[in-house]
This record gives C-alpha cells, sequence and structure tokens, in this order.
C-alpha cells in the first residue's frame, strides 16, 4: 500500500508517517516507481506506535516495542526490551500517582482548615 492508504488505515497523517521513517521507526521501502511501499505488518508496527503513546510513552520508549515485533513477535511486549520499558513506565506512574496524593492530601488538610474557620470575605453582600 501507499503512504496515503497506511496514513488513513493507522488514523494518523503522511507527515507522521515520514517522521516515524526519519526515526528509523517505519521502515523506508520504496516501489519500483520510487513511491514509498507498507504492507500489513508496517500497519502493526504503526497500531503498537498509537497505542503506547495514547498510554503516555514517548517515541522513543515505543523503540523497543517496534524492534520485537520486526523481529517477528506475535506481539511488541514480548521482548526483553519492552518489559523493561513498562517496567520504567509504571515505576514513573507509581511516583507521579504518590506525588498526586501527597497533594490532594494537602489540599484537603487546607480546606478542612478553611472550612472550621469563620469566613473573612463577601461577595456581593454575600459571605463565601
Amino acid at each position: 500500500m501507499r503512504i496515503g492508504e497506511l496514513a488513513a488505515r493507522a488514523g494518523t497523517t503522511t507527515r507522521t508517517l515520514r517522521y516515524y521513517e526519519s526515526r528509523g521507526l517505519l521502515p523506508a521501502r520504496r516501489g519500483p516507481n520510487g513511491h514509498r511501499v507498507y504492507d500489513e505488518g508496517d500497519l502493526r508496527l504503526l497500531r503498537q506506535i498509537r497505542t503506547l503513546q495514547d498510554f503516555g510513552f514517548d517515541l522513543e520508549e515505543t523503540r523497543p516495542f517496534v524492534e520485537c515485533l520486526r523481529a517477528g513477535h506475535a506481539e511488541g511486549d514480548t521482548c526483553p526490551a519492552s518489559l523493561a520499558v513498562y517496567r520504567r513506565k509504571l515505576d514513573e506512574l507509581d511516583a507521579l500517582i504518590g506525588e498526586l496524593r501527597a497533594v490532594r492530601e494537602q489540599i484537603g488538610l487546607r480546606l478542612a482548615l478553611a472550612e472550621s474557620e469563620p469566613p473573612l470575605c463577601e461577595l456581593g453582600g454575600r459571605e463565601l
């Protein structure tokens, strides 16, 4: 298939596909007429990249998954390098969750303290 068809089937743009190609994530094969040509395997690569990006992975973090698929594995997350990326991402998420819990706790304490004090300001004759 040509680049326009691949972009449409993958739900992306030809510009994005060219960018992935320049980053080495998408193969740069050309047909006899010089046009880029792609196959169903390339569509699988793109779907893997898009899914991971939807989960918050940056483009470089998708590389081990793409390489795993290119190596002939049925899934991009069955290789050791892919599993390592999953582990790192989970560690990042756990850290962010911890930070958010701490912020939530502080806001909850501030709210409880503020609600226990009598209102000190008025807006349009009404207490806030």
